[in-house]
């Protein structure tokens, strides 16, 4: 009697086995092999700075044609002639660019208030929007220093961070935790910037930050190119339009124009 239920499972399993053998077949997804070809190339850092996770969703995105090869700032120029041959495609490969930080006179600008909470930009933006006068000063705890993943910006406690434009690949990490979104990034070659972001009227600003752009629009005025223009009571300059003549650095009066260095 033992037999009987023996063949009938060797039956069904026998069934079951070719069911799912073309199932797996009809089913299967088909999967392009430029994606672990273009993964391979990528640094593989997983900083995000592409608008993906990690570096597996640029791939299949990238193999699939959805978004350009050029989107991989840690990777540089090298990894983007390296994703365009594997594709077979050619890409505009636009100048390197780097992180700065629109604030210089945050540590000796006036404070309205004083903070005794634990130590870092987005808790102490929670409480009166920072215990800076000017609202848009930097608050010195370097959050942003803390989410760089390549060591690409040197602070000391309260000082405004700067960037080491030679290890800065524009990941955005750094950006993502500005609680005052004073970070951006521009050309490595236009070093020539506006380093304030405040809206405060001009002698309001000067009151609360020696170096607070004062929109007295000077700058404006000097630009022989008219790459610099107002955004409200804050300069801002067309890094594209900008010749890098320096003449705005030299009209600004209270030095909230700058020519920016790498950081030794």
């Amino acid at each position: 009697m033992w037999l009987y239920p023996l063949l009938t499972m060797s039956f069904f399993g026998a069934t079951f086995g070719v069911g799912l053998a073309y199932a797996s077949r009809k089913f299967a997804v088909k999967t392009d092999p430029r994606v672990q070809e273009v993964l391979d190339a990528l640094p593989g850092v997983n900083c995000g700075g592409c608008g993906f996770a990690g570096c597996a969703g640029y791939a299949e995105a990238v193999a699939a044609g959805n978004v350009a090869p050029t989107l991989c700032s840690p990777g540089g120029p090298d990894v983007v002639h390296k994703l365009c041959a594997i594709l077979g495609v050619s890409a505009d490969i636009s100048e390197r660019r780097v992180a700065m930080v629109r604030c210089a006179g945050a540590a000796t600008a006036v404070r309205d208030a004083a903070y005794a909470g634990v130590q870092t930009c987005a808790l102490a933006a929670l409480v009166g929007e920072g215990f800076l006068a000017c609202k848009s000063g930097c608050l010195l705890y370097g959050d942003c220093v803390q989410a760089c993943a390549f060591d690409a910006m040197e602070w000391t406690p309260g000082r405004v961070p700067r960037v080491r434009e030679d290890k800065c690949t524009a990941c955005r990490k750094c950006i993502a935790v500005c609680p005052k979104a004073l970070i951006t990034v521009r050309p490595e070659s236009k070093n020539v910037q506006v380093v304030c972001r405040s809206q405060d009227r001009g002698a309001i600003a000067k009151q609360k930050c020696a170096l607070a752009c004062i929109a007295c629009t000077k700058c404006v005025k000097t630009c022989p190119v008219q790459a610099i223009s107002m955004d409200g009571y804050v300069a801002v300059i067309d890094s594209a339009a900008c010749t890098l003549c320096g003449k705005c650095v030299e009209a600004c009066p209270t030095h909230a124009i700058q020519q920016a260095h790498a950081a030794a």
